[in-house]
């Protein structure tokens, strides 16, 4: 059975096309605005049972550490070393290894072994279009902030 992501959405089967209307019922629905075929709806965090909401909690609580979160942008770019990792984020080396530990628990890194060294790395990239919608969401919150205080100043 392939793995699946909670936060992934089964496809969609398409609408089977309605049979043509014939005689004066063809002509009105010519006319008539086409309207799209209802589709059935698409499961959610609202069908979701307990078990799963806690995951996706923890899965969202690991994003919610500015330290893991540098990490993950540093992993970005390429795979690195605790000790580098430790040392672009002026933490110690333990530290940096700690949040590397819950980072790979929740399946957000992978850890691999290149002779002595051990690299980590982004287990899957869709962590970054997650982290983006969410930087984009806040810097558009901030621009609404500092519309509304403008509009308190006095030309």
């Amino acid at each position: 059975m392939p793995k699946r992501s909670l936060l992934s959405v089964a496809p969609v089967e398409p609408a089977l096309p309605k049979p043509a209307r014939v005689g004066k019922a063809a002509t009105s629905a010519k006319s008539a605005k086409a309207r799209p075929a209802a589709q059935p709806p698409t499961p959610g965090m609202a069908d979701m049972p307990a078990e799963a909401l806690a995951q996706i909690a923890a899965y969202f609580q690991m994003l919610s550490e500015p330290s893991r979160l540098r990490i993950l942008n540093l992993l970005r770019s390429e795979p690195r070393r605790v000790g580098d990792l430790a040392l672009l984020c002026g933490t110690t080396a333990a530290n940096t290894s700690k949040h590397l530990s819950q980072l790979q628990a929740q399946g957000l890194v992978e850890r691999e072994s290149q002779g002595t060294s051990v690299y980590y790395r982004i287990a899957d990239p869709q962590v970054y279009a997650l982290c983006d919608l969410v930087c984009g969401l806040i810097a558009k919150q901030s621009e609404r902030l500092v519309s509304a205080r403008a509009s308190f100043l006095a030309p």
